[in-house]
């Protein structure tokens, strides 16, 4: 059984992700004071510095803390520039500017957000539930044969009648990627297949295939349901996470709602 979980959740995420991350303060100021006179901000140097090496700025190596210190330093000194000055003034780099705030205090807000709303138990296992509910009771275990004409696929249904092996024609005739393999899909749930070979699927009993056959997007196929079974849910600890993630995408996304259905004033 597939749980449709996850899917709204990454960029909030990120935005925890990226709005937690751990300044470390520098206990000496000689990388602060970088060349040409410039003056770093230590907690600029920093933050900069975990952005650059995706880990805590105390365990980056010299040669990093100097890339970056040669990197922050161009940066500075391009920045403080008379023309920079000027540049500055333009509606376009405003505009810029203007987002880039407004984008990372969003990211604080939202990662402020989740952290006064994270899943309780409670939610996560009515959600577990509700997944559960809504999955397939059974999954089926099928073999096929691709091929790219009705007519061919009438002759594989003729052979088949005729006592050939599904198998054998599905290696020597099927144009799909599991023809080597005997025409074997393994086990899958019906969603996962599309809507035409699923419903040619669950109307066999095990160990039938097509009388006639299947038009898909992919072509004409014969179809063998070798074995069905119940479809059981993923343990709630293997999927604990996910659940956890969908909770608080859902709070953030009411959240979120709420304030464009009342704006503040």
């Amino acid at each position: 059984m597939t749980f449709s979980l996850c899917a709204g959740f990454s960029s909030a995420r990120r935005v925890a992700a990226v709005a937690g991350a751990i300044v470390v303060a520098l206990s000496s100021q000689t990388w602060a004071q970088a060349e040409g006179g410039v003056s770093i901000d230590p907690n600029v140097f920093n933050m900069y510095l975990e952005s650059r090496t995706q880990k805590p700025a105390d365990q980056a190596s010299p040669q990093e803390v100097a890339a970056v210190r040669d990197e922050l330093t161009d940066i500075y000194l391009l920045s403080e520039l008379p023309r920079a000055e000027e540049l500055k003034d333009s509606p376009r780099i405003q505009a810029q500017l203007e987002l880039q705030s407004r984008a990372m205090l969003a990211q604080a807000v939202a990662a402020d957000f989740l952290a006064d709303n994270q899943a309780t138990e409670e939610e996560m296992q009515a959600l577990y539930a509700e997944e559960a509910g809504r999955a397939p009771a059974a999954e089926f275990k099928a073999r096929h044969i691709l091929v790219e004409t009705q007519g061919e696929a009438t002759a594989v249904i003729a052979e088949l009648d005729g006592g050939a092996s599904f198998e054998e024609l599905a290696r020597t005739k099927s144009t799909g990627p599991s023809g080597p393999s005997g025409g074997d899909l393994g086990w899958f749930s019906p969603e996962s297949m599309v809507p035409e070979f699923s419903q040619a699927v669950m109307s066999l009993a095990n160990g039938e295939y097509t009388e006639a056959p299947v038009q898909t997007q992919f072509g004409w196929h014969v179809i063998l349901r070798e074995d069905s079974r119940e479809a059981a849910a993923p343990p709630y600890d293997s999927v604990r996470d996910a659940l956890k993630q969908q909770v608080e995408s859902q709070k953030f996304q009411a959240y979120l709602l709420s304030l464009r259905e009342s704006p503040a004033e």
